[in-house]
C-alpha cells in the first residue's frame, strides 16, 4: 500500500475526517448563512447610523442571554438523538426530539416576561442614550419571534443527530435569502415599504427562522421519516427521556446563558466608554461572530458524531472524531488568521456609514489594532469547539459547564478592573482576555486527554453492536 493509499484509509476510516466533513459541511454553511444574516442587518444598520448598528450587537446579545439557557437545554438533544440513533432505537430518537420541542413551547412565555426588564439593565450598564430606544425596540420586536427560532433549533437538532444535515442547510439558505432580502426592503425603505430602520432588522430576522421552521416541518413529516422514526407515535410527553434531556442538557444551558451574561457584560463595558469604543468593539465582535461561526458547524457536527459512536459503545471511534474536527478547524482558522493579521483595517472600514463620519474614523485604529490581537485565538477556537462538541456529545456537559462559566466569569472581572481601575488602553484589555483564553482551552484539553468521557453511558449502560 502506497503513501496516498494509506492517506485515503486514513480519511475514510469511521470517524475519519471524509465523514465528519460529510456532516460538518452542512452544517458549516449553515451557521454560517446565520453569521450573513447576523453581519447583514449590522452591516445595513451601519450605513443608517452607528447607535443603531451598536444596538444590534447590544440588543441580540441581550436576546441571547435570555434565549440560551433553553438554546443549550434544547441542543443536547443532537447528542440524545444520535445516541439512540447509534443504538438503533429509531423511536426515541423522535420521542427525544419531541421533548425538546415541548421545551421550546415552554421557553416562549418565560423570554417574553423579562423582556420588559431590558431598558433599565441597559441603563444601569451606562449604555449610550443614543442607543438605548433602538435597543429596546430590537429586543421587544425579537423576542416575540423567537418561538420560531427555538423551534428551528429543535427540528434542527433532530435532522443533525440523525446524520441528516443537507436538510438543516437547506432550511438555513432559505432563512439567509428571506433575511438578507427583508433587511434591505425594510432597513431602507424599498418596493414601497416605509424605512423602517432597526425594527426592520428585527422582523426580517423573526420573518428567515418562520421560513427555515416551515422547510423543517416538511421534511420532518415526510412519509419516509415519519414512517422510518414512528414519528406520529413520539408525540406524547415521556418522563423518560425528558430527564436524560434535562439532566444532561441544563449544564449546556445553564452554561450558554452564564457565558452570554458574560459576554454581555463584557460587550457593555466596551460600549459605556463611549460612541467611538462601541463602534470600534462592535466592528470587531462582528467579525469575530463571522469567523467563528463556521467553527459552530464543526462543534454541531462531533457532537452528533461523537454522540453516534457513544451509544454505539464505540469510544475510540469517537476519539477519532474529535481529532479529525480539530483538524479540519486548524485548516479553516489559518485562514482566518492570515486575513485578520494582513487586512484588518480593509476589514474595518466594510462598515464605513455611508456619510462621512469623524466618529467612525476615530474607532478605526482601535478596531483594527483589536481585529490583529483576535488573531491571536482563532487556533485555539478551533481546538476548544471540537472538544467542547467531542465532550458534550460524549455526555460530559457538567464539566464543561464549571470550565466554561468559571473562566468566562473571570474574564468580567479582569475586563472591568483593566478598563476601569488601572485604565488600561481598549487594545490592551482585549489581549488580556485572548491570554486568559489560552488558559481555558488547557482546561479543555486535558480533560480530554485523560478520558474520563469514554466511560459516560447516557442511554444505558449496556454494551450494544453497532447498529448503523
Amino acid at each position: 500500500m502506497n503513501f496516498q493509499q494509506k492517506i485515503r484509509q486514513q480519511y475514510a476510516k469511521p470517524g475519519g475526517i471524509q465523514e465528519l466533513l460529510f456532516l460538518a459541511l452542512p452544517m458549516i454553511i449553515s451557521t454560517s448563512c446565520d453569521g450573513i444574516m447576523t453581519f447583514t442587518d449590522r452591516l445595513f444598520l451601519a450605513r443608517v447610523d452607528s447607535a443603531q448598528m451598536n444596538a444590534s450587537l447590544g440588543g441580540g446579545v441581550s436576546l441571547q442571554v435570555l434565549m440560551f439557557f433553553f438554546v443549550g437545554l434544547i441542543g443536547y438533544s443532537t447528542a440524545l438523538v444520535a445516541q439512540y440513533f447509534g443504538a438503533n432505537e429509531r423511536q426515541n430518537s423522535a420521542k427525544a426530539s419531541f421533548q425538546a420541542m415541548l421545551v421550546a413551547l415552554a421557553a416562549w412565555p418565560v423570554i417574553l416576561a423579562f423582556t420588559p426588564f431590558a431598558e433599565s439593565f441597559y441603563r444601569m450598564m451606562g449604555i449610550p442614550a443614543a442607543q438605548i430606544g433602538f435597543q429596546v425596540e430590537y429586543v421587544n420586536i425579537l423576542a416575540w419571534g423567537s418561538l420560531f427560532g427555538l423551534l428551528r433549533y429543535a427540528l434542527g437538532c433532530y435532522f443533525t443527530g440523525i446524520g441528516k444535515t443537507k436538510i438543516v442547510m437547506k432550511a438555513t439558505l432559505l432563512a439567509m435569502v428571506v433575511n438578507v432580502v427583508l433587511d434591505y426592503i425594510l432597513i431602507f425603505g424599498k418596493l414601497g415599504f416605509p424605512a423602517m430602520e432597526i425594527r426592520g432588522a428585527a422582523i426580517a430576522t423573526i420573518s428567515g427562522s418562520f421560513c427555515a421552521v416551515c422547510v423543517l416541518l416538511v421534511a420532518y413529516f415526510r412519509k419516509e421519516n415519519r414512517q422510518e422514526f414512528h414519528i406520529s407515535q413520539s408525540f406524547h410527553f415521556d418522563w423518560k427521556i425528558m430527564k436524560k434531556l434535562l439532566y444532561y442538557g441544563y449544564p449546556a444551558g445553564l452554561e450558554m446563558f452564564l457565558n452570554f451574561m458574560a459576554f454581555s457584560a463584557m460587550v457593555s463595558l466596551f460600549h459605556a466608554k463611549g460612541e467611538v469604543v462601541a463602534t470600534a468593539t462592535t466592528i470587531m465582535f462582528n467579525w469575530d461572530l463571522v469567523s467563528f461561526i463556521p467553527l459552530l458547524g464543526i462543534e454541531i457536527a462531533v457532537t452528533s458524531l461523537v454522540g453516534r459512536y457513544m451509544g454505539a459503545c464505540r469510544p475510540q471511534v469517537a476519539h477519532r472524531a474529535a481529532l479529525s474536527a480539530i483538524k479540519i478547524g486548524v485548516v479553516y482558522s489559518t485562514v482566518i488568521l492570515f486575513l485578520f493579521v494582513l487586512i484588518p483595517e480593509v476589514l474595518t472600514r466594510v462598515f464605513a456609514p455611508s456619510i462621512a463620519s469623524e466618529l467612525f474614523e476615530q474607532a478605526v485604529p482601535i478596531a483594527t489594532l483589536m481585529i490583529r490581537i483576535a488573531a491571536l485565538y482563532v487556533l485555539v477556537e478551533a481546538l476548544v469547539v471540537a472538544l467542547v462538541g467531542a465532550l458534550r456529545g460524549a455526555g460530559d456537559t457538567h464539566f464543561t459547564m464549571i470550565a466554561s462559566v468559571a473562566s468566562h466569569w473571570l474574564f468580567v472581572p479582569i475586563l472591568y478592573l483593566s478598563l476601569n481601575v488601572f485604565n488600561f488602553s481598549i487594545g490592551l484589555s482585549w489581549f488580556l482576555l485572548v491570554l486568559f483564553f489560552f488558559m481555558f482551552s488547557s482546561v479543555l484539553y486535558f480533560r480530554f486527554r485523560s478520558g474520563r468521557w469514554k466511560k459516560i453511558r447516557v442511554i444505558n449502560e449496556e454494551v450494544k453492536e453497532m447498529a448503523m
